[in-house]
């Protein structure tokens, strides 16, 4: 009976520890408000089924029926994507023989594009010269329906950042090489400082940490300082403490792993945002889930607070867009 009476105190003295932990770190402490970011992954792009995905599918083959003429990594795509509401564009590079940076997302041509071989081993001319919509179908390969229509839309990331100076962008480095953050840090140094601070950029662990060493101030983001931010959060954030792994970043967290973190959302999103660390909320994570899942959906979008104070990833953001951003009342004008 002693046994029980002991454990039983145990588990109140726990629950009350645990209640009090959860009221201090209770999001209706913050008053902090902001508008809701809405990231628009590769501009206003074809969507693809999950089922089945691997590291290796080329998703250009299992695309859902089309509902737009946009595809993914191009400048009208990115136009559309800004129209529809997006506040930031995420786009891929990859370098080129010739010294620039080609916005495409796959290792290898043979997806999406008539080409053959490695995308970083041609020239940006030959990769202008390639068909980007060639290997889009909905049907399995009955019909290509974007075939001819991509010829000459790989952009550069120059051409992006030109055709949009005052845009913010997340530029994604699609290797593990730190030369290539020497490469990246070059060119974006040329920029003034404004618009240096409007982009932000993830990647590997070994270029994303040269890239923090030569450009300091933008906010980053690797497989590495994700965890490291999370994992030390949830370990002393209860005490309101922010670690200095968090510092001037950037978190990308699953819909359904937000109740690990204390005071989620309007708390944790304000302590995060006074150490410059930007929050930003993809689809929900399921175990050995590859790519990033996006909130994609308006039954996606409605499980999140419509003053949701932090950031959206979203492949769609022409749905999720309007749930955030509701158009004005023209009476209101």
């Amino acid at each position: 009976m002693r046994f029980l009476m002991a454990a039983l105190n145990i588990i109140i003295v726990l629950a009350l520890l645990i209640g009090s932990l959860a009221v201090w770190n209770g999001a209706f402490w913050s008053n902090y408000r902001a508008p809701t970011l809405v990231l628009a992954h590769r501009g206003l792009a074809q969507t693809y089924h999950r089922r089945g995905l691997t590291n290796e599918t080329c998703t250009a083959n299992r695309i859902d029926p089309p509902e737009h003429p946009y595809l993914e990594n191009t400048i009208v795509s990115m136009h559309a994507a800004f129209a529809a509401g997006a506040d930031i564009v995420e786009f891929d590079i990859h370098p080129t023989t010739d010294g620039q940076f080609a916005v495409i997302h796959d290792w290898t041509l043979e997806c999406r594009t008539n080409g053959r071989g490695v995308t970083r081993e041609h020239s940006m001319a030959e990769l202008k010269a390639l068909d980007i919509g060639y290997g889009y179908t909905a049907d399995g390969g009955k019909t290509f329906p974007f075939r001819g229509k991509g010829i000459g839309l790989m952009p550069t990331m120059d051409e992006v950042l030109s055709a949009f100076p005052a845009n913010r962008f997340l530029i994604n480095i699609k290797s593990n090489d730190p030369d290539e953050a020497n490469l990246l840090a070059a060119r974006l140094q040329q920029l003034s400082p404004e618009r240096q601070a409007l982009l932000m950029a993830y990647g590997g662990t070994r270029p994303i940490a040269r890239l923090q060493e030569l450009m300091p101030a933008m906010k980053v983001m690797s497989k590495d300082t994700l965890i490291k931010c999370l994992t030390r959060y949830i370990g002393v954030g209860w005490l309101g403490i922010v670690p200095e792994t968090c510092e001037n970043s950037l978190l990308l967290i699953p819909r359904n792993a937000t109740f690990l973190f204390w005071g989620w959302p309007d708390l944790m999103i304000e302590r995060m945002q006074a150490h410059g660390t930007s929050v930003f909320v993809r689809g929900d994570y399921t175990f050995g889930d590859v790519g990033t899942s996006g909130i994609d959906t308006l039954q996606d979008a409605q499980q999140l607070p419509a003053d949701f104070p932090g950031g959206i990833w979203t492949n769609r953001v022409d749905r999720v867009a309007p749930h955030f951003k509701p158009a004005p009342n023209p009476s209101e004008q």
